[in-house]
């Protein structure tokens, strides 16, 4: 389905972000460079620059080779074998406050737009690709790359620690995606809103639940009515 003109190239780059994002987040395999080519009736440039801002966002992985990557992959595998899921989210604590602060204050409207698009996504996406785009789009709107290139790393131990130590654990019901969904469309409210004071609120208390969540696993606790934490984040 070729693309119709845009009036600038950033335009037809952000287009194509919008089309793909959708694609990834239910979990598809994109095809080669050629066959989007084709398929979208567009450039190859504007397209890499889309598939960019897509890793960045954290559906697509990143693009790396030789020895680079080794080495890369190497100290990961180092980290992830020292840390445990409680450290990854102190980590996140510390961090992702400050990042959704700049980013209610530095965003574009493009970012702003790409985060609230990301947070109203719901059935039908793979929901650890969509909570992992949501929050690397919101570090990468802060405009401090180290930092968001830091989140991107941590992020990656997070995940690499949870799959050896909660390997065996069951997706998320409804219940509970209903509350993440509702946190993330605070926090990205927020950031539209331009109320750093807010996000950082929306934030905190995102992370909270889902340091409870990591105790509740590691320390089983006598089950309470999801109604509870349902009633706690604003949901009827």
């Amino acid at each position: 389905m070729p693309l119709h003109h845009h009036d600038s190239k950033k335009d037809l780059v952000e287009h194509i972000v919008e089309i793909l994002t959708p694609r990834l987040a239910a979990g598809e395999i994109l095809p080669s460079e050629r066959t989007l080519v084709d398929e979208l009736g567009v450039k190859r440039y504007a397209l890499r620059k889309a598939l960019e801002q897509l890793r960045q966002s954290g559906l697509m992985p990143a693009a790396s080779a030789g020895r680079a990557k080794t080495s890369f992959e190497a100290s990961k595998k180092s980290l992830t074998q020292i840390t445990n899921p409680l450290e990854v989210i102190e980590l996140r604590l510390l961090l992702e406050p400050m990042l959704v602060r700049l980013t209610a204050i530095r965003a574009s409207q493009q970012d702003i737009d790409r985060i609230l698009r990301t947070a109203a996504m719901e059935g039908g996406h793979d929901n650890g690709k969509v909570d992992l785009a949501f929050h690397k789009q919101v570090a990468a709107a802060s405009n401090n790359r180290l930092a968001a290139e830091l989140y991107g790393l941590l992020r990656q131990i997070g995940s690499d620690v949870r799959l050896h130590i909660q390997k065996n654990d069951l997706p998320l019901s409804k219940d509970r995606l209903t509350v993440r969904n509702h946190e993330h469309g605070e926090i990205a409210r927020a950031i539209a809103a331009r109320n750093p004071d807010a996000a950082e609120k929306a934030m905190r208390n995102h992370l909270y639940r889902v340091q409870r969540q990591i105790l509740d696993h590691l320390v089983p606790q006598p089950p309470e009515p999801l109604v509870e934490e349902l009633h706690d984040a604003g949901i009827k």
